[in-house]
């Protein structure tokens, strides 16, 4: 039996490979697209194609974009003495989907790839305010020292997002680093 499905189990091992996934989700998907409602997963793989050959990565900041430089950097009305160095695109997403910042971002993806000399660029364009939005970790807080000792010659304020206990969650579900920083972080009120 599994021989004469092969496409669909192919279809199935391929939305697996997708994040949150799983076996039961990916043969819900692949059953729905194929025997429920086979136009719209035409339509989704025609959409897919698309993104896939006309996003790339902006010169500039390294977010998304269908051209070389994305609509973010190329906003006049962005307010460029203030960068936020974002993990990867997919959290300026988080950002603008809210309407949270208003200023500019640069993506960090891996230390690997890190063009220090982009970043010192840009910031020497007349930043003065460098927010790091990473995920709190041990190996985030390394990263936010390298790139502030690489930058320690201009004139430019480091900080980084609040981290802590979330809203409505109970303490005994908070990990030691997040408690421990919420702790040491504490604000009067």
């Amino acid at each position: 039996m599994k021989r004469s499905l092969e496409k669909f189990n192919r279809l199935v091992e391929c939305l697996e490979e997708l994040p949150t996934i799983g076996k039961k989700s990916a043969i819900r998907l692949a059953y729905h697209m194929v025997m429920k409602d086979s136009f719209s997963a035409i339509k989704l793989a025609h959409a897919i194609e698309n993104a896939v050959g006309s996003l790339k990565k902006c010169i500039s900041c390294g977010g998304m974009s269908e051209d070389e430089l994305c609509a973010i950097c190329s906003d006049t009305s962005r307010d460029i003495e203030v960068l936020c160095i974002v993990e990867n695109a997919k959290d300026i997403l988080t950002f603008e989907e809210n309407g949270l910042f208003e200023g500019r971002y640069f993506v960090l993806d891996s230390l690997d790839q890190l063009d220090i000399s982009h970043l010192q660029d840009i910031v020497s364009s007349g930043v003065s305010e460098v927010i790091f939005a990473l995920t709190p970790s041990i190996q985030n807080d390394a990263v936010i020292l390298y790139i502030e000792d690489k930058l320690c010659d201009y004139d430019v304020r480091f900080t980084k997002i609040a981290q802590g206990v979330p809203t409505g969650v109970s303490l005994e579900n908070i990990d030691i680093l997040s408690l421990t920083r919420a702790l040491e972080d504490r604000v009067k009120i």
